[in-house]
């Protein structure tokens, strides 16, 4: 039996339900672009000598060294897929401007900051990284911004798409029961995923389900059977979806297919006369592809050319089925040619910015500027119409960064437009004196980078000339000079200037000949670029002078080729020439020459000739200059050696310039000369010629006298003359000597001369320091040298004779003073004045006027003046000053002293301010005086501010003047509670106050524990911190914090229990003063219970306040209690031998009794009351050595350990008079003395003092 074909639809991408006999099916098309690279042809070869970096954009290329707004440079494509096995995902965004851009992104339209975002070495980039155990949260549609002053550019949306584990639904499926011949239709119906997905059909037992013509899989993952066969019945189809990027496999729940037999009895069809054939043929309308005889027909559309209408045909001998489809292709929108264009143009022009792009539908085109919506505003010429803006008459701030982005519902494209409306002189980007070599006969390109608005006019020059460069072989190229087959006179400088509306600008290029110095190293650089297939075939040979150079790899060979480069070492002159580099392979070759110019020190002059002028010691001399080898000769050296004086010596006579060959020379007489010359260039000098023959000078006269004449007196009473004598051979003839001739000036006196051999002269028995004129003249046997010239100039000094006057001091200040004098009569000062000395004298210090200082201070004031200013004084002291004058022999005599005294001063800070006891609305502040008080103090200015603890501003101010001068501490009340407070204090005097100590606190939140009793125990070495802890405090914890004032370091201890009520810190400094806390937490945020200033005593103070135990009282009181006890014991033994009523165990009552009293003790010791301290200790404190009692025990323990009996518990109660009671914090600071126990106690200020 034949069946009648029957058409099922197979759908691309999509089930689409048909209208039969037509379906429309709706295609969109996927944009791709396709990039070829056309290669050259095989062998060919280029050799690069000189690379010229040129550029091209299609758009607008400004250089980042003008300001512009940014400009998009990379970013990333969405959509961004976020795998499970990435450990990150980067969303990139970076652009380029000027001043460097800064970032802001957005998601879903809203601000969005980056969580990672990414630096480079130059500028902040937008770019951002998302870790994957986050990156589900930041799922959306991403956009970045990037800003400067000049615009805003923006990129695409970014989508991130964060896929889940794709799942089939749980399903149960009901058998699908067919008739034998009918088509099967098994749904796959994947999840969605992340694209690609493979499916494939297999069995539980994965086994593929065999396909065929019959059986094949659809786009769609289906499973179609084209007709039934019996042996298509089973079970298990499972279809499987491979998602490969997730590398996740999904499968769906088993689907089962029975087959029924067309035959009664269930008898297959294919075993009788019924057959099913298949279908003949297929054809549509229009482009057809054969993808198998019963799959429909798939194509992937180009363009809108595959839309139409399809038909699909089936026929057999049955009979035929036709289906018909309609198919409609759309797409994404897309640039018609390429995106809009930056512009850049000057004011008053019309800009049009046009957006060209195709789609289906018709892309909605949206315009922006800098980021932001921009619409029609035909009041500003600002117009938009549809896919074009106009700026009508632009101006400066329509410079901008506009956006054009066009979208329909398949997608896309947007495109960052930079407009610059601006009117600029030419700005040449080429560095100014750029060097450039060329081989001989080579093209070279000479650069001249230019931005500017409107365009500039280029022209070149030659640097010697002001006309434009012309000729066959020099062409403007651009902005560039090209030079064809470069020649040696191409050599030189090269001038660009570039011209607009606005202005001018130049720059000059200098093109140099390859050249190296004699003994350096050279290196010709040979790039060739070549097919790499023929790699095996290429070589590079080197020629010079067209023969081919030996690359030996001897030792010795000074030739090496290294990549490409030539290098000759120990360049000479034979190696100059030209070298030609060939490049081959075995298809082609090519070649370059350079011309290599070796440059070494100028030959020796040659023919050096003597003529006479008009005088024997006048000559002229003339020579023929050697080669310059390359390097134009600077200038040439005449030297000269004689045989008299210093024979074989060489010296230099004259210079003359390098464009020279002659010298006129003036010689000195009676010598016998003879010259040489040689060359210098920028290598060096060269050898020098060969000499001339000796040429004899008559004698004559001198024709100079000594210089540098010197006046000296080194006694009160003579005056010495030194000058500096005649060269050998300036004598000029035998018999040279010097004539001396001086006389006191003014006076009228007259000369006296001495003919002298030696170049020094002393005359004698002069008065001090008086004037004389002195000449010297030179004189061989052949005359007298010309006129000597009179030289001033005095004899010998003395030291002063007489002090300044009238000396006169005005206080400027507390530490400056004027001083003035009358100097001293010119005569006494005897010699040359040097200045003048002032001397001061610290006597005392007003505040204690009793204590002499002698402190002495001095400066001196050079050059003759009256007056002079003295910085540097003390405030409050009495000074005594003096002024001597004094020259170079020494000081004269001080002047009578001026006694003065300097005013009152500001104090100086003072040393240390603490703030401590910090309670609800208090804080007590605790300080010492200042070091220098510079004055009476009269008080303390303290400044409290209360700070805003967010940002630290002052919210509130307030200002006390604490009045008394002994006052250490003060207590602010009214505070609030929990804030922040900072605190100045200012020591004052009656001349104001010094500069202020700042400390900061606060005011606690909640009451901090009250402790009573606190007190402090001071000895040497180590101080005792003793308190009481009321009930409800036995189980806190207790920290004591101690700084050493000096260094200002804190060091704090570990947790105490408040129930052991002391602590002892050892290993302290004798005499050194100490800031103590104690704190309810490990911090040191001034918030502490208790603070105390202590100052450990001396070591020498113990020795001088034991020495009473020497003393004879002391010895007899203990020789008479030693007596009394062995008395007391004998009187003991006798009783206990005669009746044992001290002897024995006593009855438990008794000893009960004792055990009882035993554990009140060491309760006491543990627990001491500082009533009981002082009753049960000061009992023997008159016979007590030192402050340290005598130890029970073990030594003093360290800061994290307690102290037991081993150290005495005195507290502050103890040194009371009267039993009055502390304050409440119990701090105390100051001087610390007491004469009964030798030890250190404070005088606190404040309401209630406490004196010892």
């Amino acid at each position: 039996m034949t069946q009648k074909p029957v058409l099922f639809h197979v759908p691309y991408k999509s089930q689409v339900t048909p209208v039969d006999p037509y379906q429309h099916v709706l295609l969109i098309s996927a944009v791709s672009i396709h990039q070829w690279r056309v290669m050259k042809l095989v062998g060919s070869l280029q050799l690069v000598l000189l690379l010229a970096f040129t550029s091209t954009a299609t758009g607008l290329n400004i250089p980042l060294e003008v300001e512009q707004p940014p400009t998009i440079i990379n970013s990333s494509s969405g959509p961004i897929i976020a795998l499970p096995f990435d450990k990150s995902i980067t969303i990139q965004c970076e652009a380029r401007g000027n001043p460097p851009p800064e970032y802001r992104w957005t998601k879903d339209g809203k601000d969005f900051i980056p969580p990672h975002v990414t630096t480079n070495r130059h500028h902040p980039v937008g770019t951002f990284v998302l870790h994957n155990k986050q990156v589900v949260e930041f799922r959306g549609k991403y956009r970045c911004y990037s800003s400067n002053k000049l615009g805003t550019a923006m990129t695409e949306e970014i989508e991130l798409r964060v896929p889940n584990v794709p799942k089939f639904p749980k399903e149960v499926n009901s058998p699908l029961v067919v008739e034998e011949g009918d088509p099967i239709i098994l749904e796959c119906n994947p999840p969605e995923g992340v694209a690609p997905i493979k499916i494939y059909w297999m069995s539980i037992g994965l086994e593929h389900i065999e396909q065929d013509e019959r059986v094949s899989v659809g786009a769609d993952g289906n499973l179609y059977f084209a007709y039934a066969l019996l042996k298509d019945s089973r079970q298990d189809y499972c279809c499987f979806a491979s998602f490969i990027k997730i590398r996740t496999i999904v499968q769906k729940t088993a689907m089962a297919v029975i087959v029924k037999s067309l035959k009664p009895g269930n008898e297959s069809a294919d075993s009788g006369e019924a057959t099913v054939e298949p279908p003949l043929e297929g054809a549509a309308e229009g482009r057809a592809s054969e993808a198998g005889v019963y799959s429909s027909w798939i194509s992937d559309p180009e363009d809108e050319s595959d839309a139409g209408k399809y038909m699909c045909k089936a026929q057999n001998s049955a009979g035929e089925a036709v289906h018909y489809f309609d198919v409609i292709v759309e797409e994404p929108p897309k640039w018609l040619s390429e995106p809009p264009q930056s512009q850049l143009t000057v004011i008053g022009t019309d800009v049009h910015i046009k957006c060209s792009v195709s789609g289906k539908p018709s892309p909605d085109i949206t315009w922006r500027r800098n980021g932001r919506l921009f619409k029609d505003d035909p009041v500003n010429n600002r117009r938009v119409l549809d896919d074009t803006v106009v700026l009508h008459n632009a101006k400066t701030e329509d410079s901008a960064v506009y956006q054009c982005e066009a979208s329909n519902s398949h997608g896309s494209v947007l495109a960052n437009i930079n407009i610059m409306v601006m009117n600029m002189a030419p700005l040449i980007l080429t560095r100014n004196y750029q060097e450039y070599a060329v081989v001989l006969g080579g093209d070279i390109l000479l650069n001249c980078s230019v931005f500017s608005s409107p365009p500039s006019k280029i022209s070149w020059a030659r640097d010697d000339t002001p006309e434009t460069i012309d000729g066959i072989r020099f062409f403007p190229l651009n902005e560039s000079l090209q030079i064809i087959s470069a020649d040696k006179k191409d050599s030189g400088r090269y001038k660009c200037v570039a011209s607009n509306s606005e202005g001018m600008s130049a720059i000059t290029a200098v093109l140099d000949d390859v050249q190296v110095i004699s003994g350096t190293t050279a290196q010709l650089m040979c790039q060739a670029e070549y097919d790499k297939s023929l790699q095996s075939t290429f070589e590079v040979v080197w020629r010079k002078d067209g023969e081919e150079i030996p690359l030996l790899s001897e030792e010795n060979s000074r030739y090496f080729v290294d990549y490409g480069m030539l290098q000759i070492m120990s360049v000479n002159l034979s190696d100059q020439g030209a070298y030609t580099c060939v490049a081959r392979t075995s298809l082609d070759e090519d070649n370059a020459t350079a011309l290599l110019t070796v440059q070494d020190v100028p030959d020796a002059p040659k023919i050096v000739e003597i003529s006479e002028l008009q005088s024997p010691r006048n000559i002229s001399l003339y020579w023929i200059p050697g080669s310059d080898h390359n390097s134009s000769v600077i200038e040439f050296i005449v030297e000269y050696e004689e045989s008299q004086w210093e024979p074989g010596r060489w010296r230099e006579l004259q210079k003359v310039p390098g464009n020279q060959a002659t010298a006129e020379l003036a010689l000195h007489g009676n010598l016998n000369y003879q010259f040489r010359v040689y060359a210098v260039n920028a290598v060096g000098p060269g050898p020098p010629s060969e000499p001339t023959e000796r040429y004899k000078t008559p004698p004559a006269a001198p024709e100079k006298n000594p210089e540098n004449i010197k006046i000296q007196g080194h006694s009160p009473n003579q005056m010495d003359i030194s000058w500096e004598p005649l060269l050998p051979i300036e004598h000029n003839g035998p018999g040279l000597e010097y004539r001396v001739r001086y006389r006191k000036l003014g006076v009228g006196d007259e000369w006296k001369l001495h003919m002298v051999n030696r170049h020094s002269f002393v005359v004698r028995n002069t008065s001090t320091f008086v004037p004389y004129e002195i000449e010297i003249q030179s004189r061989n046997s052949h005359g007298w040298g010309p006129e000597p010239k009179i030289v001033t100039g005095y004899s010998g000094e003395d030291v002063p004779t007489a002090a300044p006057r009238d000396i006169a001091v005005e206080v400027i200040n507390t530490t400056v003073l004027r001083v003035s004098w009358t100097p001293a009569p010119a005569a006494t000062v005897r010699g040359h004045l040097g200045g003048y000395h002032v001397h001061w004298v610290r006597k005392r210090s007003l505040l204690n006027p009793n204590q002499i200082l002698d402190e002495r201070q001095s400066l001196s004031f050079p050059g003759k003046r009256t007056h002079a200013i003295v910085p540097g004084l003390e405030p409050f002291s009495e000074y005594r000053l003096t002024v001597n004058v004094f020259n170079k022999k020494g000081n004269g005599p001080n002047s009578d002293p001026v006694t003065f005294n300097t005013p009152e001063g500001a104090p100086a800070q003072v040393p240390i301010l603490t703030a401590s006891n910090a309670q609800i609305d208090s804080i007590l502040l605790v300080w010492g005086p200042p070091r220098e008080a510079n004055g009476i103090l009269t008080g303390y200015l303290l400044q409290h501010h209360l700070i805003n603890e967010t940002t630290l501003e002052v919210v509130d101010s307030q200002e006390t003047n604490i009045t008394g001068a002994d006052t250490t501490q003060w207590k602010l009340h009214g505070l609030e509670r929990g804030s922040l407070y900072r605190f100045l204090l200012s020591a004052c005097t009656a001349a104001g106050c010094g500069p202020p100590l700042t400390q900061e606190s606060s005011t606690v939140a909640l009451e901090l524990p009250a402790l009573l009793n606190v007190s402090s125990y001071v000895s040497d070495t180590f101080a005792k911190i003793s308190w009481t802890a009321i009930e409800e405090q036995q189980d806190s914890e207790l920290y004591v914090a101690y700084m050493n004032n000096s260094d200002g370091f804190w060091r704090i201890s570990e947790a105490v229990n408040a129930s052991q009520s002391f602590h002892v810190i050892d290993g302290l400094k004798p005499g050194t003063v100490y800031t103590v806390r104690l704190m309810s937490k490990r911090l040191l945020d001034n918030a502490s219970i208790f603070e105390d200033v202590i100052q450990t005593r001396l070591q020498g103070a113990v020795g001088q306040k034991s020495s009473f135990s020497t003393q004879g009282w002391f010895i007899g009181t203990m020789c008479a209690v030693a007596l009394l006890t062995l008395v007391v014991l004998m009187a003991c033994f006798v009783r206990r031998n005669r009746g044992g009523k001290y002897a024995g165990t006593p009855p438990p009552t008794q000893r009960q009794e004792m055990f009882s009293m035993e554990k009140v003790k060491e309760k006491e010791d543990l627990h001491p009351d500082p009533e009981s301290q002082g009753l049960n200790e000061d009992s023997f404190g008159d016979y007590s050595d030192s402050e340290e009692k005598p130890l029970k025990g073990s030594s003093v323990c360290s800061l994290n350990g307690a102290l037991g009996d081993s150290v005495s518990r005195d507290s502050m109660v103890d040194y009371a008079d009267g039993g009055r009671e502390f304050n409440e914090d119990g701090s105390f600071i100051g001087e610390y003395s007491d004469s009964r126990h030798g030890g250190s106690v404070s005088e606190p200020s404040g309401p209630r003092p406490v004196t010892a």
